[in-house]
């Protein structure tokens, strides 16, 4: 599936942070970092995003845009709903970090399951090319987003 261009809230669109960046959103951005304990260490329920989006063919949060007056928490379970099916009783809300960029935020909301989380049962929305628990010990062998990728030194010690 491809992007259609349509727009679904006046806060969908791109702008320009404080430090020259291009982001995704106009108020603002949040995703939904789920962990687990795995047999090796903590696990990552992240999605492969797909070419067409923003840093497609990475590894990321399933996240976006907020709306206007959306709390980050709110913003970062509608769009996992949306990108992977997963609603407000499928998971437990733990700490949240906001990456700032001077006008433009990203929050990252950790979360942990309420219930096995097959990534199998989970519905695509298009966003993604597919979804899986990924070890810590094996994120050097995939390509993450930039902004997860700057942000785990920050989020590492929130599990």
């Amino acid at each position: 599936m491809r992007f259609t261009g349509v727009v679904f809230s006046p806060t969908d669109g791109w702008t320009t942070c404080a430090l020259g960046h291009r982001h995704w959103g106009r108020v603002g951005a949040a995703g939904l970092l789920v962990h687990r304990h795995g047999a090796a260490g903590p696990e990552f329920l992240l999605q492969h995003r797909a070419e067409w989006s923003h840093h497609g063919g990475t590894w990321g949060t399933p996240g976006g845009a907020l709306h206007v007056d959306e709390q980050p928490e709110h913003g970062a379970l509608r769009e996992v709903r949306e990108e992977l099916g997963l609603g407000e009783g499928d998971v437990v809300l733990g700490a949240r970090s906001v990456d700032d960029h001077g006008g433009w935020a990203y929050t990252t909301v950790l979360a942990t399951p309420a219930r096995a989380i097959d990534p199998a049962d989970l519905r695509l929305d298009g966003e993604s090319t597919a979804v899986g628990w990924i070890p810590l010990a094996e994120l050097e062998r995939v390509p993450l987003h930039p902004g997860l990728a700057a942000s785990l030194p920050r989020l590492l010690p929130l599990l």
